[in-house]
C-alpha cells in the first residue's frame, strides 16, 4: 500500500488503471498527462507490442509538495488487458491503493467487461487486497461511439455496486479528470484511516485532490 519515507518526507502512491482490452485504459493516462498540471509531471513511458496493444504497462509519474514540506509521489499504471498477460496484471495490480476499472460502452462488449471485472476481483484476492474495501471507481468509456448502451442500462446492471459510476469519452478528454479526481478523493479518505494525512500533509481531502490535480 502506499509508501511514506520519514526521511524524505515522501508519501507514495500507486494507482492502477484496470479493464478488458482496448477499453481505453492508456488513452485515459494520455488525456491526463495532456490536461493535469501538477507541481510535478513526468513523460508518460509506454511499452507496446508489435500490434500497439499494451504488453505490460504505461507509467505515468504525478507529483506535488505540500503546505507541510512533504512530496506526494502518484505512480499511474495501466495493465494490459489480453488474457494471456494475467500474470502481468498481477504483478501491477499488487500493492495498489486505488483503482479505476475502464470499461467499455459498446454493446458487443458486455460479456468482456464482466469477465474482466470478475478477473479484477479475481486478482485482487490472489495479491492479498480486498475488493470491498479497495478505493475503486467504475468508468464507463467511449460514449463518442454510435453503438453503446445507455447511461440508463449501465446503471440498471451497476446502480447496486458500492462503487462511484462515471461516463467518459477519453479519446475526446470528457469524463477523464472527473474520475481521477473521484479515485483521488476515495484513496485519500482510505488512508486517513491507517494515518493521519491532515496532520501529515496539511490538507484535507478538497485540498488534495486539488493538488494533485494542479488546481488552484
Amino acid at each position: 500500500m502506499a509508501q511514506y519515507d520519514d526521511q524524505t518526507r515522501t508519501l507514495t502512491i500507486k494507482l492502477v488503471y484496470y479493464g478488458p482490452a482496448l477499453a481505453g485504459k492508456t488513452t485515459n493516462l494520455a488525456a491526463l498527462h495532456d490536461i493535469l498540471s501538477p507541481d510535478m509531471k513526468g513523460e508518460m513511458m509506454v511499452l507496446e507490442t508489435r500490434n500497439d496493444r499494451t504488453l505490460f504497462f504505461d507509467l505515468l509519474p504525478l507529483g506535488f509538495r505540500t503546505p507541510a514540506g512533504a512530496l506526494v509521489k502518484f505512480k499511474l499504471y495501466t495493465v494490459p488487458g489480453q488474457v494471456q498477460h494475467d500474470s502481468t496484471r498481477k504483478a501491477v495490480l499488487s500493492r495498489t491503493d486505488g483503482v479505476v476499472f475502464v470499461a467499455d460502452s459498446q454493446r458487443n462488449q458486455v460479456t468482456n467487461n464482466a469477465e474482466s471485472f470478475e478477473n479484477l476481483a479475481d486478482n485482487t484476492q490472489r495479491v492479498g487486497i480486498d475488493i470491498e474495501t479497495l478505493p475503486l471507481v467504475v468508468q464507463f468509456n467511449k460514449r463518442d461511439l454510435p453503438d453503446i448502451l445507455s447511461e440508463e442500462d449501465i446503471r440498471k446492471r451497476w446502480g447496486e455496486a458500492p462503487w462511484p459510476l462515471t461516463f467518459a469519452s477519453a479519446l475526446k478528454q470528457s469524463g477523464v479528470k472527473e474520475t481521477f479526481a473521484l479515485l483521488l478523493r476515495a484513496v485519500f479518505l482510505r488512508l486517513q484511516q491507517e494515518q493521519d494525512l491532515h496532520q501529515l500533509l496539511q490538507l484535507d481531502a478538497d485540498g488534495f485532490v486539488r493538488a494533485a490535480m494542479g488546481d488552484t
